[in-house]
């Protein structure tokens, strides 16, 4: 019984990151990434006038 004691971790950790690496798979694309570039690009526009303020 001692090998399933050792086992347990390593497989929590396996089928966690599994799941992790699924969750984040599926959620690119689609609406997220209209939503997410749009929240991006208006961030880096804010940048930049920013930027462009401090030089004038």
């Amino acid at each position: 019984m001692d090998y399933v004691a050792a086992l347990t971790p390593p497989l929590v950790m396996a089928v966690a990151f599994t799941a992790l690496i699924v969750t984040i798979v599926k959620t690119q694309g689609g609406a997220n990434k209209a939503k997410e570039d749009g929240i991006v690009d208006a961030a880096l526009s804010r940048a930049e006038a920013t930027r462009q303020k401090r030089r004038s």
